[in-house]
């Protein structure tokens, strides 16, 4: 059981100017990587994999399916797959997940076609809140089962078909993890199987199974994406290297342009399209001084990377409407805080996939920014915030229950380092689930989170 504690702020963050090449690896294309290694012929080399609970929980459950996984003297993760449809099913197996949606909702779609095996999913108390029924709806049309019957939260057992059929599903959620779930079933799927995105969702998946051979199309539409897949078609060993990740670069963004005087350069960011709306909003409506540079599609991945350069900046309310959402999904919490310390109205809508992250995003940001002095508006699906750029924090303090929310956790922070609020943050150890280090970087930057 992981140890518990609070991080305790009582500073303000100096001016700093500082450049960054190493921040946390991508936890989303970490898993994926591990994931999709397992199911290929033979072995993958993951180089700068995310060493985060998350990521480690990943291996853990592919090791407990009886995947061999080596990290060697030089930090690569070697996978040793066997193909598809290769994982133990001699008896019914209990696999933690942890506090990863991203990891439960890939590997159901691998299991849900892992014919003769019985799997008990189970993850930490926010992890088995989190609706699990955007996937096993379409998963059981493919064939698999689910029990107890009718739950839609974990802990669940999925037992896989030997005969997964084709599928046609509108993802209409615009979620990336239901879209990569049911593409990770498709792979074992007799036949073409299609996926209609009315919204694109962020494509790390598509991207990492057109680069491993996987018989993929993308046709673009009038509205949205047409996604094709022909299944059982062998896959075989690759090399990948994991980008540095644009969410967790975020709040070192946020930072530096919320703190006078300050500037941040991060190296060898992910800037994938469909992940870049925080930085695309903050640009283009609030006028935030961010510029991208050395921008290239990288050969160790397939991923389009480069350098991000923040300056503090005088930044003007801004609106994150429909379209855009799924791009930032992430980033929200963060740009809650960015639109609280901007003078003026800011406005999120269609926000409803908040409300099933790893907490009520919305709701626990409300009770943040209301103890801070901030009023804001809030429903199932929109949030408006009436920012101000000067705050009265005298013997003004917070106290953030988490919830087990890393980024309820991180957006609270950067909210007091930027403003002298005090802060008490309670179960500061979920950083660790996409950020370890989060506590070491921000001393770097001449900040202050005392360990409690």
């Amino acid at each position: 059981m992981k140890k518990k504690f609070s991080g305790l702020i009582n500073n303000k963050i100096n001016k700093f100017n500082k450049i960054l090449e190493k921040i946390p690896s991508d936890k989303s294309c970490s898993i994926r990587a591990l994931i999709f290694a397992s199911v290929c012929i033979g072995k993958s080399e993951i180089k700068n994999l995310l060493e985060s609970e998350d990521v480690l929980d990943c291996v853990h459950a592919l090791k407990t399916l009886g995947v061999k996984i080596v990290k060697t003297n030089n930090g690569i993760y070697e996978v040793y797959g066997n193909g598809l449809s290769s994982f133990k099913t001699d008896k019914k197996i209990k696999i933690w997940l942890g506090n990863s949606g991203t990891l439960s909702r890939i590997l159901s779609g691998i299991l849900a076609t892992q014919p003769g095996g019985k799997y008990h999913l189970y993850g930490d108390k926010s992890m088995n809140r989190r609706d699990m029924s955007r996937i096993i709806t379409p998963l059981e049309k493919i064939g698999a089962f689910f029990y107890p019957k009718g739950k839609k939260t974990l802990p669940l057992t999925i037992e896989g078909t030997n005969l997964p059929l084709a599928q046609k599903h509108i993802e209409n959620l615009g979620s990336a993890q239901v879209k990569s779930s049911l593409l990770a079933s498709f792979l074992s799927c007799q036949g073409i199987s299609t996926i209609h995105e009315p919204i694109p969702s962020r494509d790390h998946t598509e991207i990492l199974l057109k680069r491993i051979g996987a018989d993929i199309k993308i046709k673009k539409l009038k509205k949205g994406n047409l996604i094709s897949l022909k299944g059982q078609k062998n896959l075989h060993a690759f090399k990948y290297k994991v980008g540095n990740d644009p969410s967790s670069s975020a709040y070192l963004i946020a930072l530096a342009l919320l703190t006078p005087k300050s500037k941040i350069t991060i190296h060898n960011c992910l800037l994938n399209k469909k992940r870049s709306g925080f930085y695309k909003i903050l640009k283009e409506q609030a006028g935030a001084n961010i510029k991208i540079i050395n921008q290239k599609k990288s050969a160790e991945n397939g991923e389009l990377v480069g350098s991000i350069v923040a300056k503090n900046s005088f930044l003007r309310p801004f609106n994150c409407s429909k379209a855009v959402i799924p791009s930032l999904i992430d980033e929200l919490p963060i740009l809650f805080v960015i639109a609280a310390l901007t003078k003026g109205t800011s406005k999120f809508t269609h926000i409803y996939e908040l409300t099933k992250k790893e907490s009520n995003r919305i709701e626990e940001m409300r009770k943040v920014l209301i103890q801070a002095g901030i009023k804001c508006k809030t429903s199932k699906n929109s949030m408006i915030i009436y920012g101000k750029n000067k705050l009265k924090i005298k013997n003004k303090s917070i106290v953030v229950n988490t919830q087990g929310d890393h980024r309820i956790c991180m957006s609270s922070a950067i909210l007091s380092l930027v403003t002298g609020i005090r802060a008490k943050i309670k179960n500061f150890e979920t950083v660790n689930t996409s950020f370890p280090g989060f506590i070491t970087i921000i001393k770097n930057l001449g900040g202050k989170i005392v360990i409690k």
